[in-house]
């Protein structure tokens, strides 16, 4: 899982797959965390995709490393933790998100992605499967 925490961070931005209704929406983000031994993602929950994942936990995120020459694919369930410390981790791990986000807040949702499949890949290397 640290091998995937650390490839989210370098890449700096994924793209989040969800589903809505018949039709799959996918965009960028930005926020990854190590919380409590688990892979954490974070949102708001008046979005929309905040609404797709309750109605269909499955996500995929995408990342591609161009220096290192791979890209990254999970396939998860996005589970929300309701608790304030893992609000608080992310929100401390992401300053910049204070501005519109707060641990105390009714809005800030944190995601574990459990039950995952990480798939890392290029051109030039057999693909390394780690799951978490």
């Amino acid at each position: 899982m640290q091998e995937v925490y650390e490839f989210l961070k370098k890449a700096n931005t994924y793209y989040l797959a969800t589903v809505d209704g018949d039709q799959p929406r996918v965009r960028p983000f930005g926020t990854i965390d190590l919380f409590d031994g688990k892979l954490y993602i974070q949102t708001g929950k008046s979005k929309d995709v905040a609404k797709q994942i309750a109605a269909n936990p499955k996500v995929e995120l995408c990342a591609f490393d161009p220096a290192g020459g791979e890209w990254l694919r999970i396939q998860a369930t996005a589970e929300e933790d309701p608790r304030r410390e893992a609000r608080k981790h992310m929100l401390d791990a992401y300053p910049s998100l204070r501005d519109r986000y707060s641990e105390d807040d009714d809005n800030t949702q944190v995601l574990c992605l459990k039950n995952a499949t990480a798939t890392i890949a290029g051109f030039t290397s057999e693909p390394r499967i780690i799951k978490f």
